[in-house]
């Protein structure tokens, strides 16, 4: 058997770092919901939910690229999250109002941005018009 490759060795690594977080958390979940029902889940239900999740992470991982690569596009977005959540109601409706929140959140930072901007840019008009003002009020008391 030949040595891995210095980049195969790293997606190995952090393959298996994935795996563990998924591990830790299937188990922390598993014990929520154990105190909670009053059941109890063994080790070896723990690791094939931990296994049968992470492998439909990736599958759902290649789906989102399938579905961007079909778009003509390299970059995942929320269309292609909802077309992946399309099997699930329940999942797509979350999904969409989430989509939703993101986009009228996004689209208020925008607007108080450019209202900043603007603002500060009539300030220096206000200003400049402060300071005419005051100049004629000179100009008048020296009259």
């Amino acid at each position: 058997m030949e040595p891995l490759g210095e980049q195969e060795r790293e997606r190995l690594l952090h393959s298996q770092r994935l795996k563990a977080a998924v591990h830790y958390t299937v188990g922390c979940l598993c014990q929520e919901v154990a105190e909670d029902k009053g059941i109890q889940f063994s080790k070896q239900t723990v690791a094939a939910i931990s296994e049968i999740t992470f492998r439909q992470c990736e599958n759902f991982a290649k789906d989102l690229e399938m579905f961007a690569r079909h778009g003509k596009r390299t970059v995942i977005n929320s269309e292609d999250v909802k077309l992946l959540a399309r099997r699930s109601n329940s999942l797509l409706r979350y999904i969409t109002q989430k989509s939703e929140e993101l986009a009228l959140n996004n689209l208020e930072q925008k607007e108080r941005k450019k209202k900043k901007s603007s603002a500060a840019k009539g300030r220096t008009t206000s200003d400049e018009q402060v300071e005419a003002v005051m100049a004629e009020s000179e100009d008048s008391n020296m009259a």
